[in-house]
């Protein structure tokens, strides 16, 4: 496999550190972007010594990050992928988080869809760029209640989040349409694996189970999810960036689904600790989706993909890391911290 120049935007994220940890993996040349500088490198797996799952990372060598900020600073972003001229760009940055996004609606229109249409008009007059990956989310379908759906699903977004998301997703195939745009979209389910934020489901309950600090579970936990370890969901990314057709949406998935409750109830097992005393029953978050089902038999069958770590071996991989990290962990937020 030749070497490719890949710039990553969202390079600070769970998912973007992930992907340019795989990419470095490779033997690519990666630049990295995010609007923050680099966090603590717990949260960096590039910057691991080795990935818990997985081949050893060889070198960090061929890595170099920037911090831009996409909403102000697109300028300098432009500037930086003129100098270095990607062939490949994988975009992970939005505005996440569906709860915070009812309080604040135009931060999240703002940067999910306003900044990105400025990115992509520029984008589209580059010569040298290949490839623009689009990592987007299920949650454009709204509620899966039907079963496992295909790519070809209708949107149906429940949320400001959610729309937002659907709405650059149409924007990017109208400039595929009219320019030939060389855009992939990339849906992934419910993603978790060491070194994702702690307010996210997974870590904040094992961090629950080891601490006793109760959590709140919205409904009761009773909505369904699929968990796919970040290892599988990365070498998806990858292969999809070098491989896949301009124009083409792919979904990574497993094929089982869980509630969240029994979920909790699994990661509490593990760690000897009683369902009840660490968990809070509450309210329904406004908005709300049953479930986020994704058929992901398309990509299966054209790359030979196949998600390798089990939920079980996943979460036995997460927890590892916590246990490591816990002493550090437990001094840091494990809340969702807004940033506007």
């Amino acid at each position: 496999m030749s070497s490719e120049k890949i710039l990553v935007i969202g390079s600070n994220s769970f998912s973007g550190s992930h992907f340019v940890a795989e990419a470095l993996r490779s033997g690519h040349n990666v630049w990295g972007v995010s609007r923050s500088v680099e966090p603590e490198s717990v949260f960096l797996p590039y910057r691991w010594p080795e990935p818990t799952i997985g081949e050893p990372l060889a070198t960090a060598d061929n890595f170099a990050f920037r911090a831009i900020d996409l909403n102000s600073q697109l300028s300098e972003l432009l500037e930086l992928i003129d100098r270095v001229q990607p062939s490949v760009l994988v975009n992970f940055a939005a505005q996440g988080m569906v709860a915070e996004s009812w309080l604040n609606p135009t931060h999240w229109y703002r940067t999910n869809v306003v900044s990105q249409v400025a990115l992509h008009d520029a984008l589209r007059q580059k010569p040298f760029l290949k490839k623009y990956v689009h990592v987007t989310t299920p949650e454009v379908y709204g509620s899966t209640d039907g079963g496992w759906i295909q790519e070809t699903n209708n949107f149906a977004p429940s949320t400001p989040y959610a729309v937002s998301r659907a709405a650059c997703d149409l924007h990017l195939l109208s400039f595929e349409k009219a320019y030939g745009f060389p855009v992939v979209f990339t849906r992934a389910a419910n993603v978790y694996g060491p070194g994702q934020q702690l307010y996210r489901i997974i870590p904040r309950a094992m961090l629950s189970a080891r601490t006793g600090q109760p959590m709140q579970l919205h409904g009761g936990g009773y909505s369904e999810r699929s968990f796919i370890h970040i290892h599988d969901v990365v070498r998806a990314t990858l292969q999809l960036a070098l491989e896949a057709d301009p124009g083409s949406t792919w979904h990574l998935s497993t094929r089982e689904a869980i509630s969240i409750r029994a979920l909790v109830e699994q990661i509490c097992k593990r760690c000897g600790a009683s369902f009840s005393s660490v968990v809070e029953d509450s309210g329904e978050r406004l908005g709300k989706d049953q479930s986020y089902l994704l058929d992901s038999s398309a990509m299966r069958e054209s790359f030979g993909w196949s998600d390798q770590v089990s939920l079980d071996e996943g979460l036995t991989d997460t927890m590892a890391w916590v246990d490591s990290h816990l002493e550090q962990l437990k001094s840091l937020p494990w809340t969702y911290q807004h940033k506007a």
